[in-house]
């Protein structure tokens, strides 16, 4: 049986209690940080256990990973759920920015990004500086040029997209990040490639440098 961690009845109460009573603050509580009506984040690492069992945030909630069955989807379902993906990530990138430039996760501390670094990492006081780490500090001379829908819920009977999810990950950072981080997908998912224009402006540029980083970096 794993034993259980973060995970007493005093501390499931006060989480339940605190977004109840404070989600109209944009308030900090505990490790929940609320960013305007309707979003929150969990920020740092925490693991899900109750009872002995290990879940994701995923398990509790009513509806279905958003690429279930997208083949077999009409042209229009497909586009009313893109659609809506894109007034979602329009409302994300709506959010007020405390500081202004800096790149850092939404609680203005460090980001935890697997496929960059496998420790936190920042916070950064611009883009430069963070592309700057992103090529471990080598300098580039002029004439050298540089999955997400398994996370995504939506209800089944009204293909209304209720929930996404993992946003340990969310953060201030430069405009291209989500698209670029989308066209990243891992295998099983590359499908998805071909939507991701369809709710997020494309940055073929930046895709291009990513690619090259990951060729001479590595993923990690």
């Amino acid at each position: 049986m794993t034993e259980t961690v973060n995970n007493t009845w005093l501390r499931r109460s006060l989480t339940i209690t605190s977004v109840a009573l404070l989600k109209r603050f944009r308030p900090r509580s505990g490790r929940i940080l609320f960013l305007n009506s309707k979003i929150c984040v969990k920020y740092g690492t925490t693991v899900h256990l109750r009872k002995g069992i290990t879940y994701i945030v995923m398990e509790r909630i009513h509806g279905i990973p958003i690429g279930r069955n997208w083949d077999s989807r009409t042209a229009e379902s497909k586009a009313d759920l893109l659609s809506q993906l894109r007034q979602c990530f329009i409302e994300l990138q709506r959010i007020p920015h405390p500081i202004p430039g800096m790149v850092a996760a939404a609680n203005l501390g460090k980001l935890y990004e697997y496929r960059i670094s496998s420790e936190p990492f920042g916070p950064f006081s611009s883009p430069k500086e963070f592309h700057v780490f992103l090529r471990d500090n080598i300098t580039i001379s002029n004439n050298t040029p540089d999955e997400v829908k398994q996370l995504i819920q939506m209800q089944e009977e009204n293909q209304y997209t209720v929930a996404m999810i993992d946003f340990e990950f969310s953060g201030f950072m430069p405009s291209y990040w989500d698209y670029v981080a989308g066209m990243n997908v891992n295998p099983y998912d590359d499908f998805w490639k071909s939507e991701i224009s369809k709710f997020l402006d494309p940055h073929p540029k930046e895709l291009e440098m990513k690619g090259l980083r990951r060729k001479f970096f590595g993923e990690f």
